[in-house]
């Protein structure tokens, strides 16, 4: 019977996960059941009848017999392993130690076990502040369509609070339409672009929603919701950006005109006196001496900086459209007139600024017609009959004499004090030429940039040659003058000197003390034609500035000042197709 019942407490023992070992009062291994052997990778059997610290180098029960103190819940090495153990004193009745037990099991999975939750506890926070900072509303439904997340842009989009949603039904949010989460629900496939009402106040919505695969198992769907009050907002405000860039063509201010003679400081004083006041303002000068620089900034100094700045030639628009592009026109007032009518340039620059370029050109039946307009402060559409309100500051340029004009009856006189109000006389370069190096050297830096070069000054000589000139074509001329120069110096060149200098064209019979000193050095004069002449020298300035621009045709018309289609035709024309194509290469 004895041995009936030490086998079952054997087979109890040795079926249990715990590892167990006992000794006897010398330390002698009594008990060693088969966990115990797993661990330590011994022989039960071979292990009984031997000392506990042979078969277990760092164990503890001699000092537990020792003692008579139990040790619990101990963290302890063994082998490659990590053990948590209770050790206990075996008493006999009168309370001596006659041995010792030791109860263990492997706690290197719990541990790792732990790591793992703390890891995912971490990555949890993080993807929960991440669900709660972004600033897109999401929403999480379980595969039943309860409500189970939701983060705080969702309660801002919706009004909805995490107590209206979660535990309901995925529908309790939306107003209108069709849930996305029951389509992914029953679809297990993703929904884009859904438009829906959501919240109490039927705010519409973009949605896309994804189901949630916990293996081959949908256990969910998850859902982004995008306001498109934001969105239209946002699309509204760069639509006005793009049309505030596209009406704002004034990019220069009084820091980009140079200069610091008293003619041209005396003009940008008066300017920028004009541009703190709401008057009529008409620039007068020759052409080429930065009116338009003038009338951008006069727009950029004033209070309707943040408006439109509308530029028109009057003299480049022909006579017959300009009505229909100052003052606009309604649908159907001429054949080919666009649906729904158009807007003029006034309606265009309606709160900011129009500038009106070559004024003297326009003609006296449409000298009346502007007259009116700057009177009244309305406008009626071409085919119209409907007069409309304009807020407009108007600023003029000419070249023209406009006394002599209204003597000679080419500008009615009542349009002249309209206009008149505030002048601004902008000196000829011929008045300053004080300020040709300081010119110069702008332009310098410009076609620097422009076509790639180093250069960083002129020569005493090649200044002589620019100050002993008049400039009839005034700033214009010069800003030509140096990019031609630029093109005719190698690349390694730093100092612009005479030889650099192009050929300069004298508006009177005296021939320039550069252009004697070049016909002394010339050959015997031979007759040619002076057409091949103009040719030859056309054709060189062509192809030199399709080497200074890269062979890039659109850079070279601006410096030659043609249009493109008058390039192509010259490219064709001396056979310069070849070479463009190398260099665009």
């Amino acid at each position: 019977m004895n041995e009936i019942m030490e086998r079952e407490i054997e087979m109890i023992l040795d079926s249990t996960h715990d590892a167990m070992i006992a000794v006897d009062r010398v330390g002698r291994i009594t008990l060693f059941n088969k966990a115990a052997g797993l661990l330590t990778q011994k022989n039960p059997l071979s292990a009984i009848g031997k000392p506990v610290d042979e078969i277990i180098e760092n164990t503890r029960l001699p000092w537990i017999l020792k003692t008579g103190l139990s040790e619990l819940n101990q963290k302890q090495p063994l082998g490659e392993i990590t053990i948590v153990t209770n050790r206990m004193p075996v008493m006999n009745e009168h309370g001596e130690v006659v041995g010792a037990i030791a109860v263990f099991r492997d706690i290197t999975e719990v541990q790792e076990l732990a790591e793992e939750i703390t890891n995912l506890k971490e990555i949890r926070g993080m993807l929960e502040a991440i669900f709660n900072s972004t600033q897109d509303a999401i929403s999480v439904v379980d595969q039943n369509g309860i409500g189970v997340m939701i983060n705080p842009a969702y309660t801002h989009i919706t009004g909805y609070t995490s107590k209206d949603v979660i535990g309901k039904m995925c529908t309790v949010d939306f107003s209108e339409g069709e849930s996305v989460h029951l389509k992914v629900l029953a679809t297990g496939k993703a929904v884009k672009g859904a438009r829906l009402k959501v919240g109490v106040n039927r705010k519409e919505v973009l949605v896309e929603a994804a189901p949630i695969m916990v293996g081959d198992a949908l256990r969910g769907s998850v859902a982004v919701i995008h306001d498109l009050s934001e969105i239209n907002k946002l699309i509204l405000e760069l639509d006005q950006a793009k049309q505030l860039i596209r009406n704002l063509e004034a990019k220069y201010t009084f820091s980009d005109i140079k200069g610091k003679h008293s003619t041209i400081l005396n003009a940008i004083e008066k300017a920028k006196l004009a541009a703190v006041t709401p008057a009529t303002v008409v620039l007068r000068g020759e052409s080429g001496t930065g009116k338009e620089l003038f009338a951008h900034a006069i727009h950029n100094a004033s209070d309707r900086r943040y408006s439109q700045f509308v530029r028109v030639n009057c003299a480049a628009i022909s006579e017959t459209i300009l009505e229909s592009e100052l003052f606009g026109y309604d649908e159907g007032a001429f054949t080919g007139a666009s649906k729904g009518g158009k807007k003029g340039l006034f309606e265009r620059a309606h709160g900011g600024t129009l500038f009106l370029d070559e004024i003297g050109e326009i003609s006296l039946n449409m000298q009346t017609k502007l007259l009116r307009v700057l009177q009244e402060k309305e406008i009626v559409r071409v085919g119209g009959t409907k007069a409309i309100p304009i807020n407009v500051r108007v600023i003029s340029a000419t070249n023209l004499d406009l006394e002599k004009a209204v003597e000679q009856g080419r500008f009615r006189k009542d349009l002249y004090y309209r206009i008149h109000v505030f002048p601004i006389s902008i000196p000829p370069l011929k008045d300053h030429k004080e300020d040709v190096r300081e010119l110069a050297e702008f332009f310098i830096v410009k076609y620097n940039q422009e076509f790639g070069r180093n250069v960083s000054d002129l020569s005493d000589e090649a200044i002589k040659v620019m100050l002993d000139y008049d400039w009839p074509g005034n700033v214009r001329e010069l800003e030509n003058f140096i990019g031609r120069a630029l093109i005719n110096m190698k690349i390694t060149e730093t100092v612009i000197l005479k030889r650099h200098l192009p050929n300069l064209e004298f508006s009177g019979p005296d021939v320039h003390p550069a252009a004697v000193e070049e016909l002394q050095d010339a050959p015997d004069f031979r007759a040619v034609r002076l057409s091949d002449v103009v040719e030859k020298a056309e054709k060189q300035a062509i192809a030199e500035a399709l080497v200074a621009t890269g062979g890039n045709r659109e850079h070279t018309a601006r410096l030659l000042e043609i249009s493109l289609r008058t390039l192509y035709y010259k490219i064709q024309k001396y056979q310069l197709q070849s070479k463009v194509a190398t260099r665009a290469d």
